[in-house]
C-alpha cells in the first residue's frame, strides 16, 4: 500500500514541476502566445466563413435543398 502512495506522490510532484516549467516559458515569452492564439482564432474564423459561403452558394443552386 505504501508503494502505491509513493508512486502517486512522485507523479503528482512530477506533474507540478512540469506545469511550473511550462508556465515559466510562457512568462518569458510575454504576450507572444496570446498574439499567436488570437491570430489562429481569426484564421480559423475566416476559413469557417469561407466554408459557410460555399455551403450557402451550394444550397442556393440546389432546388431540393431545405431552407
Amino acid at each position: 500500500m505504501s508503494y502505491k502512495i509513493n508512486v502517486m506522490t512522485d507523479f503528482i510532484y512530477w506533474l507540478g514541476d512540469f506545469f511550473t516549467t511550462i508556465f515559466g516559458w510562457f512568462e518569458k515569452l510575454g504576450n507572444l502566445p496570446n498574439y499567436g492564439l488570437i491570430a489562429l482564432a481569426f484564421g480559423l474564423l475566416f476559413w469557417w466563413m469561407k466554408l459557410q459561403k460555399e455551403y450557402d452558394n451550394k444550397a442556393a443552386s440546389d432546388s431540393n435543398q431545405l431552407k
